[in-house]
């Protein structure tokens, strides 16, 4: 089978059977076209039966010494692991090429998170204008934190979204997958207003969130907000939308929420995913008793 015409089916595959996202595609083929350009150019290959680990190894190494971050190696590695995953399933390739082919082990990054103190400000109606772009605003930073919803997903959302009679929003998540999440009486209040306020400034549209002049709010517009609001007043490394899916998830488990339940809330997949959270909530209780416990507190002056 010809490495191209594979990619070629593999690329078709990821995109109408697996339905990811038209960035992830473009990836997955970006990164398979340098690898068939690779074998091309450094073996002469062209088909599928020609590969062995030993290729895969050198374009390893090829990709390190070319300055690729271990990080962007492993992703490159997963792409072509897929790849031939698939090359397999299709009768293509009798052998498991990968099998000798090591992944390159990567230190977990713990997920940046907003302190409970810090999140205060988004329930503080003085750092909100109060007209429609104000109300809005607030509404948004909050439905972030109290839901964990990720940045597609809120601006996806529709005014038929909310179920105000089972206390909930719909969401649709990674590869149309829905999930609903509950909603406290005070956030349901405050998203009749808003609804109010759209039809008072003549706006009709069912997409949820939207500029003043009816149109959807974006990615942009939504990442835009977040740093307006939370810049201000975060000491966190970063500050994007994501964070609130970070702290949402890291408090709840903070105040001993069931992990399982807190994976069906994110819309994780795989339990693996959301116990990440735990290590951030045993190093947070670590360097809580180190900046409160008295002998801790004696030991540092000392």
């Amino acid at each position: 089978m010809n490495i191209d015409s594979a990619i070629d089916a593999f690329v078709l595959y990821i995109k109408t059977e697996r339905r990811l996202s038209e960035r992830t595609v473009k990836a997955y083929s970006d990164t398979l076209a340098l690898f068939a350009n690779y074998l091309a150019d450094t073996f002469s290959i062209d088909d599928i039966a020609g590969v062995s680990h030993r290729e895969i190894r050198d374009w390893q190494m090829l990709l390190a010494e070319h300055g690729y971050s271990p990080n962007t190696q492993r992703t490159m590695l997963t792409t072509v692991r897929s790849f031939f995953k698939f090359v397999r399933r299709q009768g293509w390739c009798d052998t498991d090429v990968m099998a000798k082919v090591t992944t390159l082990r990567l230190p977990r990054r713990l997920p940046v998170f907003y302190t409970e103190k810090e999140t205060e400000a988004i329930y503080d109606s003085t750092k909100f204008t109060d007209d429609f772009e104000g109300r809005r605003d607030q509404l948004l930073l909050q439905l972030l934190y109290e839901t964990g919803m990720r940045l597609s997903e809120v601006t996806g959302l529709k005014e038929s979204s909310i179920d105000f009679f089972a206390n909930s929003v719909k969401v649709l998540g990674k590869r149309d997958k829905e999930r609903i999440i509950p909603l406290e009486n005070e956030i349901l209040h405050n998203i009749k207003c808003y609804f109010s306020l759209k039809r008072e400034n003549g706006i009709s549209s069912e997409v949820f969130f939207v500029r003043g002049d009816g149109t959807p709010f974006t990615k942009h517009d939504v990442s835009k907000t977040v740093k307006k609001y939370m810049l201000p007043v975060s000491k966190a490394d970063r500050v994007s939308p994501h964070i609130f899916r970070h702290s949402f998830a890291t408090h709840l488990i903070n105040e001993g929420a069931d992990i399982n339940a807190i994976k069906e809330l994110l819309g994780h997949s795989d339990l693996s995913a959301t116990e990440v959270y735990t290590h951030v909530s045993r190093q947070h209780l670590k360097e809580t008793y180190k900046h409160t416990h008295p002998r801790e507190r004696k030991n540092d002056e000392n």
